[in-house]
């Protein structure tokens, strides 16, 4: 496990199973029982929270990784990787968490 893969995820409802982006730093996950994730959904609303991604990233069709939606979630929650995002979109990612927390750079 590594930050920016995607696997699939059995969230707590109405969730259910559905694809996770990690976004623990890369240590975390050899040491800590829970690491934290960044939804993947199909419902698209084009807002700065939204990285649009596709099959050309690996996912079976379109939809976006919502970071207006990060959870921590017991790893064990995680059954199957499906794909790794490339740098550039992972750069997307980081600047959507930042717009979502509104944080200073």
């Amino acid at each position: 496990m590594r930050r920016s893969e995607i696997w699939w995820a059995e969230l707590p409802p109405p969730a259910g199973r559905r694809p996770v982006v990690l976004l623990s730093r890369d240590a975390a996950y050899r040491v800590r029982t829970s690491i934290t994730v960044g939804i993947v959904t199909r419902v698209v609303r084009n807002i700065p929270v939204e990285v649009p991604l596709g099959v050309e990233d690996g996912l079976p069709q379109q939809c976006v990784a919502n970071l207006d939606d990060i959870l921590t979630i017991p790893k064990a929650k995680l059954s199957e990787r499906i794909t790794t995002l490339p740098p550039q979109k992972m750069a997307a990612v980081d600047r959507a968490i930042i717009f979502a927390l509104d944080l200073q750079v």
